[in-house]
């Protein structure tokens, strides 16, 4: 049986960004980002449906640009980032969907020490080569999860009725990866 030759794909972290949305007191949205985070990819194919990926994101470096709230999300009322200090998202497969262009990647998604399979709807930017001579693709991500099948469940009513914190979660993410070369 002939192996095929894996390629591996880092994170460009100058043309990545993972972020999130989610309401508040049920009127408006609250946005958010993880600072720190990595993707590897790696995928034998040029189509990617064999890649194996695996996303960590670092709890501590969750920013909502508001210190007090980043300090709640840290703490074990949510993330608990002493304790669980990374998300992390194991692909199990990637395969194209019937949009054009799409992919759909199932994996296993680990927050603080609850893991669930998920689905999640990727759209595929492109490959191209840079002025540089380095192969680059690109995806994009924009899904919701609810936080409290992760044990994020946290909340306090409001006097009028609804709850401070959303339970779905949504989550943006544009990545872009450089092929790695020998």
């Amino acid at each position: 049986m002939e192996t095929v030759a894996k390629t591996k794909w880092t994170l460009d972290t100058a043309h990545s960004e993972v972020g999130f949305k989610v309401k508040h007191l049920m009127i408006s949205t609250v946005t958010g980002k993880f600072e720190k985070f990595d993707i590897q990819v790696e995928a034998g194919k040029e189509d990617f449906t064999d890649a194996k990926i695996t996303f960590t994101a670092d709890v501590a470096s969750v920013n909502t640009s508001n210190e007090q709230r980043d300090g709640h999300l840290k703490s074990a009322d949510f993330f608990d980032a002493e304790k669980f200090p990374q998300i992390k998202f194991v692909s199990g497969s990637f395969k194209k969907s019937d949009n054009k262009g799409d992919y759909i990647l199932e994996g296993q998604l680990t927050v603080k020490d609850v893991t669930n399979t998920i689905s999640i709807p990727v759209e595929y930017g492109g490959t191209v080569r840079d002025p540089w001579g380095n192969t680059k693709v690109a995806f994009s991500i924009d899904t919701k999860i609810n936080r409290k099948e992760f044990g994020l469940g946290w909340n306090a009513a409001l006097e009028t009725g609804g709850v401070l914190v959303g339970e779905d979660i949504r989550i943006l993410a544009d990545i872009q990866l450089a092929e790695q070369t020998a």
